[in-house]
């Protein structure tokens, strides 16, 4: 490939052989690099003469050759190696859209006299190439009358892609004479090819302005079955939430994830497939990444990597109202991008002005890191004025004597909808997750049945919470999570008609757990016991048996709710008195 262009007068461009160059000849070297000042025909795939070089220069080596050429004619890479060992990164392939194909055909050389296997298929179509032309050897050449060596080529395949957006799909023509290979009329056939893309394209063609997204799932040896389908639905519920359409889930089984791509190569090579098959442009793993991994596989697939916490942070962004939530959001983003900043090393330096002073200078990565660093310090001092003025609020409820309680549980168990009911009030509600971000507070008064007094006291709504809650999250929303903390009793409000009920009942539990302080007394909600059958709700009364139960939407258990509310704060004022 060209690297380096006229960008200095006088000096010829340099170009780079790619792949398997080990053991290689400098004499070998300058063959292969003499084939980028080749130009192709516009209209053909290759010429005889072409084919042949390159067919004679593999059997020298001893070794596949790849020859990349775009539709102008000229070769833009040159590797050694099969199509999958020299193929061009996705993320230095031309722009194109789903109807269309990448402008770059390969023209390769294949020791074995086989069809040209799956793994150079899947390799052209990853790419997205125009046509993958495969020679095949004869193993030595022989000596024409008057000279010139010829007879390097036995016979040839021609590959390309098929319109098909729901799996991989390709021809693969019978054995081909070279004269018949380059006398197809390439132009022709490419055109032909993007039309019935395009016909397809617009066939499946759905809303432009969201994300189509391939979920890649991870099963270690801690998770059993069921927990892991039930974390790739949360993930496909929290895609679908951010806005995104889940086109297809891929999964894969591993003792512990690969330091580098997290699943295995081969998976990584089906993701990045399956991405081009489907036409997908965004990529959601199930658990967090490193930013090395990133890298790394945004390189390989071609498209945007993202985490399941960074699908989190976007739905809080779109979430967040008030100032205090768009400010805790914002300081939670910064956090966790923090790490994740990459830079173009000495393209992006400043240079000194004096003696002394020159040379890499200060990078713009190091610039950026440090004026985030900056708005972070900001961010949280803003964050402890926010923590310091709900402290306050806090105070004057106390000073009045007005109990409080605190909802908490899993995100979309029902909270805002209970609060709702309990308080005769009107906060937000959809069937979605983290549809409440930031924490609102109402008084309500509930007659006590035994002794007909009037009782007032808070209940205040918080964020919900999820398994593994991301630590920038946590950090960044402390303000918002004291309200836990600081309320004298809970209420855990459990979705009942989720599959996954008990397993949320941990992750709860386990985050209160890990709070700096210890949270009131507890009295647990089972909601949405409309939607469940009778063994469900017998198990649960079994396991739990001083829980409550609710159906918040229907208004079922709530009076004895009330009355349970009172004998919790009561509990909770003469535990703390």
């Amino acid at each position: 490939m060209l690297l380096f262009g006229s960008q200095f007068p006088g000096l010829a461009p340099i170009h780079t052989v790619h792949g398997q160059l080990q053991g290689l000849k400098p004499s070998q070297l300058k063959q292969l690099q003499r084939l980028y000042h080749q130009r192709l025909p516009g209209d053909c795939l290759t010429t005889p003469e072409f084919a042949q070089r390159l067919a004679a220069i593999s059997t020298d080596l001893a070794k596949p050759v790849c020859a990349y050429v775009n539709r102008r004619g000229q070769v833009i890479r040159v590797g050694v190696g099969t199509p999958r060992q020299t193929q061009i990164p996705p993320l230095e392939l031309p722009r194109y859209g789903a109807s269309r194909l990448s402008g770059i055909r390969c023209i390769a050389t294949q020791l074995k006299t086989n069809p040209p296997g799956t793994s150079a298929l899947t390799a052209m179509a990853i790419q997205r190439l125009d046509a993958l032309a495969t020679l095949t050897l004869t193993g030595s050449g022989f000596r024409r009358r008057g000279g010139g060596d010829v007879g390097y080529v036995k016979q040839a395949y021609l590959a390309n892609l098929a319109p098909n957006t729901h799996e991989a799909s390709w021809t693969v023509s019978p054995p081909l004479s070279l004269d018949a290979l380059a006398s197809r009329d390439f132009l022709a056939m490419v055109e032909e090819l993007e039309a019935e893309f395009q016909r397809e394209f617009v066939a499946q063609q759905v809303e432009g302005d969201r994300d189509r997204v391939l979920i890649v799932g991870m099963r270690t040896a801690e998770l059993d079955a069921q927990q892991f389908e039930d974390r790739l639905a949360e993930v496909g519920r929290l895609v679908d939430t951010a806005g995104g359409i889940v086109l297809q889930t891929l999964q894969q089984s591993r003792s512990r994830p690969h330091p580098q791509t997290v699943v295995g190569s081969g998976k990584v090579d089906e993701i990045a497939l399956t991405v081009q098959t489907l036409g997908a442009n965004l990529v959601v793993f199930d658990r967090d990444l490193s930013p090395a991994q990133v890298r790394n596989l945004e390189k390989r697939i071609g498209v945007r990597v993202v985490d399941r916490t960074e699908v989190i942070l976007d739905i809080f962004a779109q979430r967040a109202q008030s100032r205090a939530g768009k400010l805790q959001v914002e300081l939670a983003q910064l956090e966790y991008n923090l790490p994740r900043l990459t830079g173009r090393g000495q393209a992006m330096s400043r240079l000194g002005g004096g003696i002394g002073t020159r040379g890499p200078g200060e990078t713009q990565l190091e610039t950026e890191r440090r004026a985030i660093q900056r708005r972070i310090s900001r961010l949280q001092q803003e964050v402890d004025r926010l923590q310091a003025h709900r402290s306050r609020l806090r105070q004057q409820r106390q000073h009045r004597e007005v109990p409080s309680v605190a909802f908490v549980g899993y995100t979309n168990a029902g909270k805002s909808t209970l609060l709702n009911v309990l308080a005769n009030a009107e906060i937000y509600t959809a069937d979605q997750l983290f549809a409440t971000l930031d924490p609102t507070t109402r008084r309500i008064a509930v007659t006590d049945e035994n002794t007909s007094e009037v009782r007032q006291f808070v209940l205040t709504d918080t964020v919900g919470f999820i398994h593994e809650l991301p630590p920038a999250l946590i950090d960044a929303f402390r303000a918002t999570l004291e309200e836990v903390t600081e309320a004298d009793a809970l209420l855990h409000v459990v979705d009942l008609s989720h599959p996954a009920w008990q397993s949320q009942i941990r992750s709860v539990m386990g985050i209160l757990s890990d709070m700096p302080v210890t949270p009131g007394p507890i009295l647990l909600v089972f909601n949405k016991i409309d939607a469940v059958d009778g063994e469900i709700l017998d198990l649960a009364a079994e396991e739990y048996p001083q829980a409550a139960f609710v159906s918040a939407t229907e208004g079922f258990g709530l009076a004895t709710l009330r009355q349970r509310l009172l004998q919790l704060i009561d509990y909770a004022v003469v535990g703390t008195g």
